[in-house]
């Protein structure tokens, strides 16, 4: 008869785990957002380095997926879509500023 032995790490370990990450992730994201928001609104400073932080961390995550191949063709299509969006209103008001 074997006796049985307790299990340290299974599957559902290791989903609860990178769920934790995930939001630990998002907190950290929306926080240093809020960082610079508020320090460009109510300071006037600018902190592109915190907002190049969260950029870069979404760089990174992005890449990794695409490594692994778990990227769809529709979140493909509306990151596309999203960037295009982004871009025009950047354009709008970079044209706003200017005059």
């Amino acid at each position: 008869m074997t006796k049985k032995q307790p299990v340290d790490r299974d599957e559902r370990t290791v989903a609860l785990e990178n769920a934790s990450y995930s939001i630990g992730y998002k907190v950290i994201a929306y926080l240093l957002l809020f960082d610079v928001a508020y320090r460009a609104f109510m300071l006037g400073e600018s902190s592109w380095d915190l907002l190049i932080l969260v950029i870069l961390s979404g760089f990174v995550i992005t890449g990794y997926q695409a490594r692994e191949h778990i990227l769809s063709r529709t979140w493909v299509k509306l990151t596309i879509f999203a960037v295009i969006i982004a871009a025009a209103i950047a354009v709008i008001v970079a044209f706003a500023i200017i005059r």
